[in-house]
């Protein structure tokens, strides 16, 4: 059985960092992108961070561009969202989601196979 669990979530300030983390077990996901999603209330879900299945190729929401990294570790199986310098409008249940079909850093959800339970963010101004 597949699954992601995500922490790292909290409650912080504006312009305070965070560092979100995503574990995945039963299946080794080294050779296909993962990613990270949100969901602020009131909105849709939208994707903020990818990565390829190497790690050396990223895709980032325009919003969160120098603000914002993914990273993963192959060997670990796990997935990293940094997030410095966050904003009131960060805030939001962040998912971590892995692909079986793709290998590029792609953002649509419809390339995500496995998604995780969600991690709180908040931040307040």
């Amino acid at each position: 059985q597949v699954q992601l669990v995500e922490s790292g979530g909290g409650l912080v300030q504006a312009g305070d960092s965070l560092r979100l983390s995503c574990v995945a077990s039963g299946h080794a996901f080294n050779m296909n992108a993962m990613g990270w999603f949100r969901r602020a209330p009131g909105k849709e879900r939208e994707s903020v961070a990818a990565i390829n299945w190497s790690g050396d190729g990223t895709n980032l929401l325009d919003s969160v561009k120098g603000r914002f990294s993914i990273s993963r570790d192959r060997a670990k199986n796990e997935v990293y969202l940094q997030m410095n310098s966050l904003k009131p409008e960060d805030t939001a249940v962040y998912y971590c989601a892995a692909s079986l079909t793709s290998s590029p850093a792609t953002r649509q959800p419809y390339d995500y196979t496995y998604w995780g339970q969600g991690t709180q963010v908040t931040v307040s101004s």
